[in-house]
């Protein structure tokens, strides 16, 4: 049986999810050592960094090809550090946790070209135990949540009502959904990849939930290739770190997607259908993207293609039954990995391209209710009193959603915009937006709330508030553009799930991987894409 978040830490070796693409003649000995600090866990032992011993050193002409940084450990040999580095570079490449360098012409559109290593740190972050069962327990409880919520077209209607007056991306997702209840356009079978991200506060001790993602959930492939890559290297040389690789857990997210995406097809009942993946004009993370097509292709036997959503709009077809045809191909499932922002519809042909398969019989991925119920207004909403009593019956699910809840305000409260802008350092204004970079914090907060009031009240309608988080800080060791640092680092975990249902059966509702991101402690956003984080992975305690 495949091992996901529910069965915690795994105990069976580390699988090489990519070893058709290594080469058998290369054997690679990376030095490591431990620079997280302690777990929580009082029992936990910490490493310690004179049991590292020489293993094997690199010839001073390699070292010197390779971009360090000062040497963080003064105790440790830099011949150690750069050994670890150049090992962990090595294997990065051979093993594809690779990204498209921005810097190149092409990189973003055509695959080979310009590839460069994933940002990643070398050592997996300590969580306890604890708090990573309690986050993988969460995610079947919000995939039933995202549907229920999504089959109830009036609350998204008016829940985002004023949004749509001063958002001009929501109101237009509103009109095509809109559109939907007026067609009565009903989804027999619906299928939601999902990621919930958390962070573990280091004053309340909770783990707090930052958002759920409900369109475009990244990094289900890198994540897993991050993760096996903590795992080999510590199933070598944990003995030198007193390290057990089995406390780093098996992720599952590409095969739980990949899962997900085939068994969605395959209800469709068309084996000459696609599964099309909606994607950008340029795209320097199509390698997550690719990891996932090949899994489709090669353990499941479904052919996807690539579209971006000018090409559907002008390759586009829909047949009188519905059926959606692309380039003459027949789609079964379209999967979104673009379309989440307002720069993915530069023209009316993006927006007439998502109206168009909205119309089609093929299962999207995310639907337009599905994509709507993962904005942030519909989060705040979902933790006023009593609204998740609309959706579920179950009170100890209730409990355990509530449980993970940060504080969510709307700024319709005058006392809460009151206490943002005498205190902005305890809160998070947020738009409703995804992909990194648009959230705001500090004094920024206490100069657009006091803006927005004096000049246009019905703007503060665009944003809600949220309590800041204050993540437990960790030492961490980060590699980006083949340079090494030692950072004081905060992560940010992401349970991946899965739920597929035809007409009224549950066909799956799993959680099934996870993503970790870790970023400078000083740095606000956190998304990798968007340049500010590191992929990662947990050493569980």
């Amino acid at each position: 049986m495949g091992v996901g978040c529910s069965h915690g830490v795994s105990q069976s070796p580390p699988i090489n999810l990519t070893s058709t693409l290594l080469n058998p003649c290369t054997q690679s000995t990376p030095l490591l050592f431990f620079t997280h600090k302690p777990s929580i866990n009082n029992h936990s032992k910490s490493p310690s960094l004179h049991r590292l011993k020489c293993v094997q050193v690199l010839p001073k002409q390699a070292l010197d090809d390779v971009n360090f940084a000062t040497n963080p450990l003064p105790s440790v040999s830099p011949d150690l550090l750069h050994q670890m580095v150049y090992d962990a570079l090595v294997w990065t490449s051979l093993n594809g946790l690779v990204v498209g360098d921005r810097s190149l012409k092409k990189s973003g559109t055509v695959p080979g070209v310009g590839m460069v290593h994933a940002p990643f740190s070398l050592l997996p972050v300590n969580f306890p135990e604890s708090h990573w069962r309690q986050a993988c327990e969460l995610a079947p409880i919000f995939n039933e949540l995202v549907d229920r919520v999504s089959l109830d077209g009036k609350f998204l209607q008016e829940a985002l009502a004023r949004t749509k007056k001063v958002d001009a991306f929501t109101r237009r997702l509103l009109e095509i959904h809109s559109k939907m209840l007026e067609m009565n356009k009903k989804e027999e079978i619906v299928l939601g990849l999902h990621r919930s991200d958390y962070m573990l506060d280091d004053r309340t001790k909770n783990l707090l939930q930052i958002e759920l993602n409900t369109i475009s959930s990244s990094f289900a492939g890198l994540s897993c290739v991050v993760s096996e890559l903590h795992r080999t290297l510590l199933n070598q040389y944990g003995k030198y770190l007193e390290l057990d690789f089995n406390r780093v857990p098996q992720n599952t997210a590409v095969t739980g997607f990949a899962k997900a995406l085939a068994q969605a097809w395959k209800d469709y009942n068309n084996s000459r259908a696609v599964v099309i993946i909606v994607v950008q004009p340029e795209e320097h993370n199509m390698y997550d993207q690719h990891w996932l097509s090949m899994f489709l292709r090669e353990k499941h036997g479904v052919r996807t293609i690539r579209r971006t959503l000018a090409q559907i709009d002008s390759e586009g077809q829909l047949l009188p039954d519905g059926t959606l045809l692309v380039d003459g191909c027949a789609v079964a499932v379209i999967y979104f990995r673009a379309g989440y922002a307002p720069s993915d519809y530069p023209s009316e042909s993006e927006w007439r391209a998502r109206l168009l398969m909205e119309q089609s019989s093929a299962i999207k991925c995310p639907s337009i209710s599905y994509h709507l119920t993962g904005t942030k207004k519909i989060q705040q909403e979902l933790a006023k009193p009593n609204i998740l009593e609309r959706f579920l019956e179950n009170k100890d699910d209730i409990a355990k959603l509530r449980k993970c809840f940060a504080g969510l305000w709307s700024l319709d409260d005058s006392n809460i915009i009151k206490e943002a802008i005498e205190r902005p350092e305890l809160f998070v204004l947020k738009p409703q937006r995804e992909g990194g970079g648009n959230n705001i914090y500090g004094n920024d907060v206490r100069e657009i709330l006091t803006k927005l009031q004096e000049e246009d009240f019905e703007e503060l309608n665009a944003y809600i508030l949220m309590q800041r988080i204050f993540p437990v800080a960790s030492s961490s060791l980060l590699v980006r553009e083949g340079i090494f640092h030692q950072e004081e680092t905060i992560s940010e975990l992401g349970i991946y799930g899965a739920y597929l249902r035809n007409k009224d059966k549950v066909i799956m509702n799993d959680n099934c991987g996870y993503l970790v991101r870790t970023k400078v402690s000083s740095s606000n956003e956190g998304g990798v894409a968007a340049g500010f984080a590191v992929l990662d992975s947990i050493y569980v305690n």
